[in-house]
C-alpha cells in the first residue's frame, strides 16, 4: 500500500506542476493575442487555470474535482497555448527598448 501513496502523492505533485506551469503561460500571454487566436479571454484562462491550480493543491488526485481542472489544463496546453504561439511574437508580452514607439523602433530619423 506505501508504493500505491508514493505513487498517488508523484501523480499529485505532477498534476500540480502541470496546472502552475500552464498558469504561469496563461499569465505571460498578451491579452489581445486571446483574441487574434479566437480563444476566450485572457481573463478566462487564468480563472479556470487559477481554479485548477488550487484544486490540485487541496483535493485528493482520487475525487473528480482534480480530474475536471486536468481537462482544462490539457484544453489550454493542446488547443489555446499552440494558437496563442502561432502569432506572431508567440503571443508573448514584449519588453522592447525604451527607444520604441508605437510603430517599432525609433532610428533617430535616419
Amino acid at each position: 500500500m506505501q508504493g500505491f501513496a508514493n505513487f498517488l502523492w508523484l501523480l499529485s505533485m505532477a498534476l500540480i506542476v502541470f496546472s502552475g506551469f500552464a498558469l504561469i503561460d496563461a499569465a505571460t500571454r498578451r491579452e489581445d493575442a486571446y483574441r487574434a487566436a479566437d480563444k476566450k479571454t485572457k481573463p478566462f484562462w487564468l480563472i479556470v487555470l487559477g481554479l485548477a491550480f488550487v484544486v490540485n493543491l487541496i483535493f485528493n488526485i482520487l475525487s473528480f474535482l482534480p480530474i475536471i481542472g486536468l481537462i482544462a489544463t490539457i484544453v489550454y496546453m493542446v488547443d489555446v497555448r499552440p494558437a496563442l504561439r502561432s502569432l506572431p511574437g508567440g503571443g508573448r508580452a514584449r519588453r522592447g527598448s525604451s527607444s520604441d514607439g508605437p510603430y517599432g523602433p525609433y532610428n533617430g530619423g535616419r
